[in-house]
């Protein structure tokens, strides 16, 4: 008998699928986004959704659960990292003096990703304020190309830099998911 959790998923259509297409949040009717900006916020908003469900249906513990020692990887931290994550984007955008880490020194999102459901519930919390306030921050800018902050970056390069941020973590959600409970899928 091995301790490793069966494989599952809970979609019947594809096998290979997180969920069915009917229930699939992520699923948008009608066409695809029209223009540059509305196509970038669309792939960042799916990334979001999928980070999130990764995450559902899981206790404190299984949140907080790491991955293979010596990691400190966890779907919490993951959560954590990206509420840092969002935030040091607006340190980008920003001239002002850089904003504070909320967990402290470097790897103390991951580190002090501990399986209490305050804290599961403060992580979540947090997340939804640091996007709400990047995403305004960044609305602010209808020109792509403009180049913003004391490094001069341009929007355009950091809207892709969100995407590929979630999308990396995503991957490492479906791994760290499917050691927690073997449930699989996109």
């Amino acid at each position: 008998m091995s301790d490793q959790p069966a494989r599952w998923t809970q979609a019947t259509v594809y096998p290979d699928m997180w969920t069915d297409p009917d229930k699939d949040p992520r699923n948008n009717e009608g066409a695809s986004p029209d223009g540059e900006l509305a196509t970038l916020q669309d792939f960042l908003t799916n990334y979001r959704i999928t980070l999130r469900m990764k995450c559902e249906g899981l206790d404190a513990e299984q949140l907080a659960r790491r991955s293979v020692p010596p990691s400190t990887m966890s779907l919490l931290g993951l959560l954590r990292h990206l509420v840092e994550v969002e935030r040091d984007w607006r340190n980008w955008i920003s001239d002002d003096d850089p904003l504070p880490k909320l967990y402290g020194k470097r790897d103390a999102d991951f580190d002090g990703a501990v399986a209490d459901q305050a804290e599961v519930d403060a992580a979540y919390a947090a997340l939804e304020r640091e996007q709400a306030a990047t995403d305004a921050a960044l609305a602010a800018y209808a020109d792509l190309g403009e180049r913003v902050g004391k490094e001069r970056i341009a929007v355009r390069e950091l809207m892709v830099h969100r995407i590929e941020e979630y999308a990396r973590h995503c991957g490492h959600a479906d791994l760290l998911r499917e050691c927690v409970d073997g449930r699989v899928g996109q």
